[in-house]
């Protein structure tokens, strides 16, 4: 049964709803997520700003439209399993049913990529491990395998020509590193990367209409991603915009005559529209946040921005420390941009804490970016001499200055919130997400006791710290009260690796093939597997510690939450564990997390007081 946290100001952000953007048609139509029903489900919103509701699934769902129909390509799950499914669902009707396109629940098929009368998707099927790229022929069935030497392969794009095509696949050695696959006439994908140069490759496009080139994300000899140009026929590269300062990603339109550009800066993020062919600038976008940031924002692309299949429109999700997440439109030719669907975002009676950026030296010299958020009006002021940090999860994830609801719900009962990037994140260059790799992982860990340190200095007790954090971040939380025992008050593990041994052995095998090269292999690496997992320490957690899980998590096996619950408990110190049978990895379902999170507030408040 949902709990309430017995204030008003935390219930209504508990329960402010988020908007996603998926699609956008030649009309002006936009293909929305919301997830005001309870889960994200499918919301279609009309060029004059009505709403229809699309989907009604038990579990959230995303979608794209089928170019040249009134049809929409839905992705859904069972209930957090994150296995796949794609079905049609057709508007041009009364009815709202869903027809099955690719079904099978033992294997994952994601959607790539739509096309009139064709959809590309990825999946493990062949063996349940390797990702291949399949294109299928919505008229006939018919379907072609596009990439199939295996790997983990994220991302595809087809060249005009239809002769041609990129894949991107995880590198299985080297962490955080891509490598790009070019297919020429359905033959053997060749690598056209140096599979020993640590880089990243994404958000791949053809550019004009005969393909001349193609467009790609990448941090390929620099430190941070800029946007460079592949010519296939000669396999020549060169840059076409770059900063040496920050992280540039980009997203061709569909014609190839323009580029959106988002510039990362410390977690807050620059729009702007420049010509494919030169870089040249056309529009800089001003998005809602733009007035309190001096022309940044907090966008953050996910999902990512999609482009109308006539290249004049382009819909983005946004969110910033005050919206949960809106939906925006951009018109291409005129670099105005609309809000077609929007949260509500905070109100005079639920006022947000915006974030402070700071820099926490290190003992051995690093700088570690985090960010800082008070209440303006806090239920409980004696709490802001206590201090929750929230550890985001990847390990190469980033905190951004987005809306995070526990982040606000933490700060609206009275704490201090820092929210940390400690080494490994994104965002501040290729060196710095490489710092934690492999047998360097305790260095990660060692920057907590680096941030609990620096606590005095913002004016926070030191014995009243506690650590919150999801996935790797609940490995976060479990490192730090297991080796740095006498520094944290209190943990709360939300899908956690307590053992990164028993995760590598018992997560999904084609989560395995791709962890292994940021953690180490089980077969090389098992000793400083085993030293840098908090079950080895688990004798020396003291403080109370609360875990959540689901059972159905394909990535961290509920057994992690088990087995660190159950040691925890053995020696005496305070545990709970909060097990959701409808979850998988994180709490996706409004009344689970309005039943969890109250919960959370509670334990932190006692334990903190």
């Amino acid at each position: 049964m949902a709990m309430g946290s017995g204030n008003p100001v935390i219930d209504k952000l508990l329960r402010l709803p988020a908007w996603v953007a998926f699609d956008v048609d030649g009309e002006g139509r936009v293909l929305a997520g919301s997830d005001e029903s309870g889960s994200m489900q499918l919301v279609e919103i009309a060029p004059d700003g009505g709403a229809t509701p699309l989907t009604a699934l038990p579990s959230r769902c995303s979608g794209r439209y089928l170019a040249g129909e009134r049809a929409v390509v839905v992705q859904h799950d069972d209930s957090g399993n994150e296995r796949a499914q794609l079905s049609l669902l057709r508007l041009d009707g009364e009815s709202r049913e869903l027809e099955p396109l690719v079904h099978d629940p033992r294997f994952i098929h994601g959607l790539v990529d739509v096309a009139p009368g064709r959809i590309v998707y990825r999946t493990n099927r062949r063996n349940g491990v390797d990702f291949d790229i399949v294109a299928r022929d919505l008229a006939t069935g018919a379907e072609t395998v596009v990439h199939g030497a295996g790997g983990t392969v994220e991302e595809f794009a087809l060249a005009p020509d239809g002769r041609r095509a990129v894949t991107i696949a995880a590198s299985h050695r080297l962490a955080m590193t891509d490598e790009l696959y070019l297919v020429v006439d359905g033959g053997e994908p060749r690598l056209v990367t140096d599979p020993d140069e640590p880089a990243q490759y994404h958000s791949p496009a053809w550019l004009g209409p005969d393909g001349a080139a193609l467009l790609v994300t990448t941090c390929r000899g620099r430190e941070f991603t800029g946007l460079a140009r592949f010519k296939p026929d000669t396999e020549a590269w060169s840059w076409l915009l770059t900063d040496d300062t920050r992280d540039l990603v980009g997203w061709p339109s569909p014609d190839g005559r323009l580029l959106l550009v988002m510039a990362n800066d410390d977690g807050q993020a620059r729009l702007s529209l420049h010509d494919a062919a030169s870089g040249a600038l056309h529009h800089a976008l001003v998005l809602p946040g733009d007035a309190h940031q001096d022309g940044w924002a907090a966008f953050h692309p996910q999902p990512k921005p999609a482009w109308s299949a006539d290249s004049r429109y382009v819909v983005l999700s946004y969110a910033d420390a005050a919206h949960p997440g809106d939906v925006l439109r951009v018109d291409a030719a005129e670099g105005t941009v609309t809000v077609v669907a929007s949260s509500g975002g905070a109100s005079a009676d639920a006022p947000v804490a915006r974030p402070v950026a700071h820099r926490v030296p290190t003992p051995d010299g690093e700088q570690i970016p985090c960010f800082v958020y008070r209440s303006p009006a806090p239920a409980d002021p004696a709490l802001a001499a206590s201090a929750v940090l929230v550890v985001h999860g990847g390990p190469e994830g980033q905190a951004v200055r987005g809306f995070n609801v526990l982040v606000q719900a933490f700060a609206a009962a009275g704490h201090t919130v820092v929210v940390p990037n400690v080494r490994g994140s994104r965002g501040y260059g290729k060196r710095w997400y490489s710092l934690d790799d492999k047998r360097l992982r305790l260095d990660s860990v060692a920057d907590l006791a680096a941030l609990h340190a620096w606590l005095p200095s913002i004016g926070v007790d030191p014995e009243r710290a506690a650590l919150y954090g999801g996935s790797y971040g609940g490995y976060m939380v479990l490192a730090g009260l297991a080796f740095q025992p006498d520094l944290w008050a209190a943990g709360v593990d939300v899908v956690g690796l307590s053992s990164l041994v028993t995760f590598l052995e018992n997560t999904s095998a084609y989560r395995r093939a791709v962890r292994e090269r940021e953690y180490g292999t089980l077969e090389h690496d098992r000793d400083s597997l085993v030293e840098a997992s908090p079950l080895t320490r688990v004798d020396a957690i003291r403080a109370p510690l609360f875990v959540i899980h689901g059972r159905n998590d394909p990535r961290v096996p509920l057994s992690e939450a088990e087995q660190v619950a159950a040691a925890v408990s053995a020696n005496g110190v305070p545990c709970e564990l909060l097990v959701y049978p409808d979850e998988g990895h994180g709490l996706a379902k409004r009344k689970n997390r309005l039943d969890a999170y109250p919960r959370v507030l509670a334990f932190l408040g006692k334990h903190l007081a």
